[in-house]
């Protein structure tokens, strides 16, 4: 894995930032922190362009988490569970705990923890698998994906292009910058994704509220 990320860091492209982003949301344990962070440090320097970043980057996110997705919607829980216990997932640090975690979250959250699992470290690379099995409509497995990529790349993107240049300015490598990158996204992600959800409760709070007054008083 040392030698694959330190490829990706010494090529980085939009294509490497799309298969990276691909690879990342697969199955395949790969951190997103190797390719956003590095590529907007990138972009900072001028080498590459911001906003391309993120919307690339977005887009491999989508085609990796669609890989789940199809392999969650056509094989079944049953061979899901089946291929979590083998030799081969373990490999690729997926085992039946991990699975489980991201269906309890998905049960938890409803389909928009397709959203903010985007969001939580552990859970993100794996909530399109309960998505799948649940047969969730793909439009909008798709929508709340993009958002909760979307939303994590911009994280990573801000660290890298202005955060970690402006609080770090002895980074000169992307090797660098993905240490740190590395050291706070996860804190980060988190707080993000809590605020995601006080605010998702508050507005499920307003609209309940709403509807229990326009009721007819009997």
């Amino acid at each position: 894995m040392g030698e694959i990320i330190a490829w990706v860091l010494n090529h980085l492209n939009y294509w490497v930032i799309f298969l990276g982003m691909t690879i990342e949301s697969s199955f395949i344990p790969f951190p997103s922190e190797a390719v956003i962070p590095p590529a907007a440090w990138m972009a900072n320097n001028g080498a590459l362009n911001i906003f391309l970043v993120v919307i690339v980057a977005t887009l491999g996110a989508d085609a990796g988490a669609l890989i789940n997705y199809g392999l969650a919607y056509y094989l079944g829980r049953p061979v899901i569970y089946r291929l979590a216990d083998t030799r081969w997932a373990k490999l690729l640090l997926i085992d039946r705990e991990s699975v489980e975690k991201s269906e309890c979250f998905f049960r938890h959250h409803g389909v928009i923890s397709t959203l903010i699992g985007r969001l939580v470290p552990g859970v993100r690379q794996l909530i399109s698998i309960p998505a799948g099995l649940s047969r969730m409509h793909l439009g909008k497995f798709m929508l709340y994906t993009t958002l909760g990529a979307g939303a994590w790349n911009i994280v990573l993107a801000f660290l890298g292009f202005y955060l970690i240049p402006t609080l770090f300015p002895s980074v000169t490598t992307p090797e660098q910058v993905m240490e740190k990158a590395n050291k706070y996204s996860h804190i980060i992600g988190y707080a993000i994704g809590g605020v995601v959800i006080v605010v998702l409760i508050y507005l499920i709070y307003k609209v309940a509220s709403h509807k229990s007054k326009k009721q007819p008083t009997t």
